[in-house]
C-alpha cells in the first residue's frame, strides 16, 4: 500500500472519529436540556389545574390556592424593566457601533462586557442599597431596576454586533444623497437590522423573567393581589424559591407548575424570535 493511500486512510479515521465525538457532544449537551424539561413537564403537569391560575395562595399547610398574584407580579416587574432597560440598551448599542472614535467606544464596551459576567445577585444587592434604602422599603420597582440593569449588556452588545453586520454601503448610499447620520440610523440602519434587534431584546426578555437572586433583594415578595409597583410584589420566580424551600407538598407542586409555566413562556420566546428571523429572512 502506498504512502498517500495510508495517509487518505488515516486522515479519513481522523474525520470519522472527530464527528463522531462532536456528535456526542451534541446529543449530551440536548440530552441535558431534554431530561431537564422531561422532568418539568411530569411534575408539572400534575400540578396544573385552573385555579392555580385565578386563585391567590392559600393558607400556609391548607391544601388549594394559585399563584395569580406571582404571575401578574412578574408581568408588572418585568414589563418596568423593559420600558427602560431595553431603551437604554439599543441606545448604547448603537452608540458603540456608529461612534467613529474607538477611543470613546472601547471603555463602554469594556463596561458592557464586563456587566454582563456580574453575577445577578450583585445587581440584587446594588439595587437594594440604590432604590430600596432611599425608598424605605422593598417594592417592584426596586425589582424593575435590578433586571433592567441585567438586560442593559446584553442588549446593548447585542445591538452592536448586529449593526455591524448592516453593509457600510447602504450607509454610504444614504450619506451620498446627503441624509443626515442621525437620519441614516434611524431610517436605513435600524430597519434593516430590525430582526437582530428584536431577537436581542427578545433574550433579555427571557433572562429577566428567570432571574430571583436580584428580587429577593429588591421586591421582597407578596401573597396579596397587589398591582402596586412601590410595595413588595410578587414573581413567579420568588414563588418558585419560597414553596421548594417549605415542608408543605401542595406548595412544591405548586412550585413545579410555575416552573412548567416559566419555562413555557421562555420557549415561547425563543420560538417567537426564531420564527421572526425566519419571515424576516
Amino acid at each position: 500500500m502506498s504512502a498517500s493511500l495510508v495517509i487518505q486512510r488515516r486522515r479519513r479515521m481522523t474525520d470519522v472519529a472527530m464527528r463522531t465525538l462532536c456528535g456526542v457532544a451534541a446529543f449530551l449537551g440536548a440530552g441535558v436540556l431534554l431530561l431537564l424539561m422531561i422532568h418539568v413537564v411530569i411534575n408539572g403537569m400534575a400540578a396544573i389545574r385552573p385555579s392555580l391560575f385565578t386563585e391567590l395562595p392559600s393558607p400556609i399547610g391548607m391544601p388549594g390556592g394559585g399563584i395569580a398574584h406571582a404571575i401578574m407580579g412578574s408581568a408588572i416587574i418585568v414589563g418596568m424593566a423593559c420600558l427602560w432597560g431595553i431603551p437604554v440598551g439599543l441606545a448604547a448599542g448603537i452608540f458603540l457601533s456608529e461612534h467613529p472614535n474607538p477611543r470613546v467606544t472601547a471603555p463602554v464596551r469594556f463596561a458592557a462586557d464586563v456587566l454582563s459576567g456580574v453575577p445577578s445577585i450583585v445587581f440584587g444587592i446594588y439595587a437594594y442599597i440604590i432604590v430600596v434604602t432611599r425608598m424605605g422599603g422593598f417594592s417592584g420597582l426596586a425589582g424593575a431596576f435590578a433586571l433592567g440593569v441585567i438586560a442593559l449588556p446584553i442588549v446593548a452588545r447585542t445591538t452592536e454586533e448586529v449593526l455591524l453586520l448592516v453593509p457600510s454601503e447602504l450607509r454610504e448610499a444614504s450619506l451620498a444623497l446627503g441624509v443626515p447620520r442621525w437620519r441614516t440610523i434611524v431610517s436605513v440602519v435600524i430597519p434593516t437590522a430590525s430582526t437582530g434587534l428584536i431577537t436581542g431584546a427578545m433574550l433579555a426578555v427571557a433572562r429577566m423573567a428567570g432571574e430571583t437572586a436580584p428580587l429577593i433583594f429588591t421586591t421582597l415578595g407578596n401573597n396579596f393581589w397587589n398591582t402596586d409597583p412601590t410595595r413588595p410584589t410578587a414573581a413567579m420566580t420568588l414563588t418558585i424559591f419560597q414553596y421548594a424551600i417549605w415542608p408543605y407538598e401542595n406548595l412544591h407542586q405548586q412550585a413545579w407548575a410555575a416552573s412548567l409555566l416559566l419555562l413555557g413562556l421562555v420557549l415561547v420566546i425563543n420560538l417567537a424570535v426564531r420564527l421572526a428571523a425566519r419571515s424576516r429572512t
